[in-house]
């Protein structure tokens, strides 16, 4: 039986470390070619030859989502390497963006939010759809606080809502070219960026989820896997809560 994306060539953004590093782990153990891309050049590097140790395939590429001209000269360097079949925009400031009270909250942060979440997540997509072949699946990566409204975490919240109705607006956009693209919702997954959570907002999620525990990064990228195969081939503009059941959608 052949591996979900045996022979594709997938691009994640944010794969230095955290869920990026395992979404470009999943799928290279799935049979993709997986592009790495960040802004962290030594953790890139890092995290590429682990996954090469491995005796998977992988490129990397630098990008800054604050960089409109960044995001170019990584997809012409992309695109030099042929053309992709598939886009995880994972990439997105969350450390250090939260606790503090919406009254107070700097509105400098509010703009470096939006410009990386928002507008970088835009600006890598259009950039990745002339070298996406058709059938090519788009997953966004999201947040489940959209959905509940995180308290002291507002412009990443904000930010997270609006992937979610840029997901809808792009899929009606996108299918005359039978490019798919969906939205996962993860919970609070113990990775590195989620360090800074309070003690209390983990249990919080812990006790409140349908299936009671923590959330790892495995529980998570079997979606983004699924997501982005054959498999879920007639399926656009979705969102997909991956929290245990903490919000039901």
């Amino acid at each position: 039986m052949n591996a979900l994306l045996d022979g594709k060539r997938i691009v994640v953004t944010g794969a230095a470390r955290g869920l990026g590093f395992h979404f470009s782990r999943a799928c290279a153990e799935q049979g993709a070619r997986v592009v790495m891309c960040d802004i962290l050049e030594g953790t890139l590097a890092e995290s590429a030859h682990q996954l090469r140790a491995g005796g998977y395939t992988v490129e990397t590429v630098r990008v800054d989502l604050a960089d409109a001209e960044s995001i170019s000269r990584a997809f012409t360097a992309i695109g030099a390497g042929g053309h992709i079949d598939g886009l995880v925009n994972n990439a997105a400031l969350a450390t250090g963006v939260g606790g503090q009270d919406m009254l107070e909250y700097d509105p400098e942060l509010w703009d470096r939010v939006m410009t990386v979440n928002v507008k970088g997540t835009w600006l890598v997509t259009r950039a990745a759809v002339p070298l996406l072949t058709a059938g090519a699946g788009i997953v966004n990566v999201a947040s489940d606080t959209a959905l509940w409204g995180a308290p002291k975490l507002m412009a990443y919240v904000a930010s997270k809502g609006a992937v979610i109705a840029m997901t809808r607006s792009m899929a009606r956009e996108l299918g005359n070219r039978r490019i798919r693209i969906n939205a996962i919702a993860p919970g609070l997954t113990r990775v590195e960026a989620t360090e800074y959570v309070p003690a209390e907002r983990h249990r919080l999620y812990e006790n409140g989820r349908a299936l009671a525990g923590e959330q790892q990064p495995e529980d998570v990228t079997g979606s983004v896997v699924w997501l982005l195969s054959d498999l879920s081939g007639f399926v656009t503009g979705q969102l997909l809560p991956v929290n245990g059941g903490f919000i039901f959608n």
